[in-house]
């Protein structure tokens, strides 16, 4: 799997940056001021430095922007990287810095000489993101990541306020390394047991198999894998860093480890990427990964339906009525809407179990989303005002994009059956809201309740602010900060 670039801390030795290999980064204000380290490579250079950032290109530059001075003499290192960064830039401006570092990187080592930043941890917050490349089905040889040696006045300090960030980056990673793996490599079985290994950060973790789905009367989930040999599965991962006794935060996530469609079998074009369909699984598996890694101070529970969508002689029908958790029955009418199935059991136990303060689901749901929003953002639903704008404040912070839409009694009407309580689609028209509108009808009266529909964010085809193509680990970031503003404040006032 994909590792975090590897951070070393140390005090600023200027008479070493002469002899440093690899790149060597150095911060410089709108006005091309230069803290110590600047200077000293000012004059290691012969006042080359000096020169780029007294220049109309570094005045043209716009903040968060890299220039590279490269094979500066007088130096070792291959090359000199100057960050344009005012020491009062904002966070997403730092990360922004930090990404641009990842980019001028590549695999050469880098000393980052950030002076006193006061976002010094937002710039490695940033770097450590963008730093990810998914290579382990590649037979040749890979070129080692080199090491980032960060050069600052209090090191120590430092060091301790990038741990929390650097913890959440790992829950990023995690994320982009279940989403980007293939699915005869990440079976359900797999995916399970990737998710019991993080009880040695402290989760306690739950595995449950068909048999005891089926006793619980989790038929819903249990139809959309019929058509394969891979078992279905639901995997719940407790994390109860808050008040004892606090009812707990839920976390829910779709993971379809592969999506033919079932009987309703989608296009050959594309159908490649169903690798990523579980998406929502692996959004819930890094934040779990990141809360345990940092020790919040918060009740958190993460529950995942595992499944894969196979067409054989025993996958569902369209037509086919199955009976849901809840107890309600619905008429199957396409295959390929079998996410919420998924979703709809699982979100029933969470309710049954855990009484949860709060629950957001998380499912690559719809094509009708990315229809709607793009690739830019998330489509989020709730019934719930307060709720729902405190994620959203908490994924703006993120720089994670999220839209909210609506919900609605015309949209649930669609949903109409003449021989079940409900059908699973509601046709063409608003695809992501009747899917929102289905889910609704497994949120009990009074319980506060997010949909996230990240079909579009997930997994892209072009590089995002802090990912090359591929997966991108949006909302671990998101999710991370929402369960600090919003439950984290409540366990320690409390």
């Amino acid at each position: 799997m994909a590792g975090l670039a590897t951070f070393r801390f140390e005090e600023l030795d200027l008479e070493a940056l002469s002899l440093v290999q690899g790149r060597v980064a150095v911060v410089a204000g709108f006005d091309g001021a230069l803290d110590k380290a600047g200077r000293r490579v000012a004059r290691l250079t012969k006042g080359a430095l000096k020169r780029l950032v007294e220049s109309p290109r570094f005045e043209k530059a716009k903040e968060g922007e890299v220039i590279s001075l490269g094979y500066p003499s007088g130096m070792a290192a291959e090359a000199v990287d100057v960050v344009k960064l005012a020491r009062t830039a904002k966070a997403d401006l730092a990360r922004k810095a930090g990404v641009a570092l990842a980019k001028a990187k590549g695999k050469a080592a880098l000393t980052l000489c950030l002076g006193a930043m006061p976002r010094a941890e937002e710039v490695i917050m940033g770097l450590a993101l963008r730093l990810y490349d998914f290579t382990p089905h590649k037979t040749a040889e890979q070129d080692a990541e080199g090491a980032i040696l960060v050069m600052c006045p209090k090191p120590g300090a430092l060091e301790a306020a990038t741990a929390a960030p650097l913890a959440v980056a790992r829950g990023v990673h995690f994320t982009r390394d279940l989403v980007n793996e293939p699915a005869n490599h990440l079976t359900t079985t797999e995916f399970a047991n990737r998710l019991v290994a993080l009880e040695k950060l402290g989760l306690k973790v739950k595995v449950m198999d068909e048999a005891e789905l089926a006793k619980l009367g989790m038929h819903a989930l249990l139809s959309v894998g019929h058509g394969s040999a891979s078992p279905s599965k639901v995997v719940v991962m407790e994390w109860l860093g808050g008040d004892k006794g606090a009812a707990p935060l839920a976390l829910v996530g779709k993971g379809v480890v592969f999506d033919t469609g079932g009987i309703s079998l989608k296009p050959a074009a594309g159908m490649e990427d169903m690798t990523m369909d579980m998406g929502g699984a692996g959004t819930v598996a890094g934040v779990m990964q990141a809360l345990a890694e940092r020790k919040a101070k918060a009740n958190v529970i993460g529950l995942v339906g595992l499944v894969e969508n196979m067409p054989s002689d025993r996958a569902t029908r369209p037509g086919d009525v199955v009976t849901s958790m809840k107890g309600d029955t619905i008429e199957v009418i396409n295959t390929d809407a079998e996410g919420r199935l998924v979703l709809c059991d699982v979100m029933w136990y969470a309710q049954e179990t855990y009484k949860p303060a709060g629950m957001i689901d998380l499912a690559t749901l719809t094509g009708a989303v990315i229809i709607a929003l793009g690739h830019e953002n998330t489509g989020v639903f709730s019934d719930d005002d307060a709720f729902c704008q405190s994620f959203l404040k908490a994924a703006a912070a993120e720089g994670e994009g999220a839209w909210r839409l609506p919900l609605g009694q015309g949209y649930d009407d669609q949903l109409k059956s003449r021989i079940a309580d409900m059908k699973n689609v509601g046709g063409r028209p608003a695809g992501a809201i009747t899917a929102a509108q289905f889910l609704k009808r497994f949120v009990k009266e009074g319980q506060p309740w997010i949909h996230l529909d990240i079909a579009g964010t997930a997994s892209v085809k072009a590089q995002t602010a802090y990912a090359g193509a591929g997966a991108t680990g949006w909302g671990v970031m998101a999710l991370n900060r929402f369960v600090a503003d919003t439950f984290e404040t409540k366990a320690e006032q409390a």
